[in-house]
């Protein structure tokens, strides 16, 4: 039997609240509070990263130091121990995880970290043709300072199949959410690149939707078989600055991107 879809919501000082799919797609904030926006109207940072489910040490202080001022977090392999869950609480109104493999302890999956309220909140999962584990991706919608809406995807894609067809189809759901959506996109994570029809699957996606690459001078990202894994795409802003930070806390290096909200889009 098929696992339900679900995202767990973490706030300082109250339970943890189960989010499910919002059903038919509806237009992200319709008719929901506008609530208030990521803070910052010069700049809009974004840390990036395979967490590896916290098993390496210095994980924390990397979040702490590297991520230090970031207002969104977009984590994948994010187990939700007390450590990790009170990191969150204690830097960031909320936190959002799809929990794609449960675990005996705590699950795992990708997680997003935001200095506001989510006016809306997809998650999704997609299973492992092989191994018949899952991946999960988050789709969540924040308010800007200038009054448009952030869409914000954090996803960790699918990794051992036999071609391209399921990591395709693990994309198309997202295409779904960015297609009804007018504001500007982030699309950020694990991609798991490592073959040539998978990079092309990737990019033509993006192309497809409209989103840019982020581009990083000194390029330390992960590489599988000489094709980075990890990537920041985007519409609607501009990169200001872009960075990767090689450490041993993670079989990931952290990306760190800062966007500037460039010019509100015509509706």
């Amino acid at each position: 039997m098929r696992k339900r879809t679900y995202a767990m919501r973490y706030v300082a000082g109250q339970p943890a609240e189960r989010i499910l799919p919002p059903g038919p797609f509806r237009a992200a904030g319709h008719a929901l509070p506008p609530g208030e926006p990521l803070p910052g109207d010069e700049r809009l940072r974004i840390l990036v990263w395979n967490i590896f489910k916290q098993q390496r040490a210095d994980w924390l202080s990397v979040l702490q130091n590297f991520g230090k001022g970031a207002h969104l977090m977009l984590l994948q392999e994010a187990q939700s121990s007390p450590e990790l869950i009170n990191f969150a609480t204690s830097h960031y109104l909320a936190a959002d995880q799809v929990p794609a493999i449960i675990l005996p302890q705590h699950h795992s999956g990708v997680m997003t970290l935001a200095a506001a309220h989510p006016v809306y909140c997809c998650p999704l999962r997609e299973r492992e043709p092989i191994l018949r584990l899952a991946k999960s991706a988050l789709v969540t919608v924040y308010p800007l300072p200038d009054g448009r809406l952030l869409m914000v995807i954090n996803i960790h894609a699918v990794n051992f199949s036999i071609g391209v067809d399921v990591y395709s189809k693990q994309l198309g759901p997202i295409g779904d959410q960015i297609s009804h959506h007018a504001g500007p996109v982030i699309m950020a994570g694990d991609f798991n690149t490592w073959s040539r029809p998978r990079m092309n699957a990737l990019y033509r996606f993006a192309r497809e939707m409209s989103l840019r690459e982020v581009r990083f001078m000194d390029d330390h990202r992960r590489r599988a078989f000489g094709r980075p894994l990890d990537f920041v795409f985007y519409r609607g802003l501009n990169v200001s600055e872009a960075s990767v930070l090689v450490t041993r806390a993670s079989d990931h290096n952290p990306l760190l991107v800062e966007f500037s909200p460039g010019k509100p889009e015509r509706r």
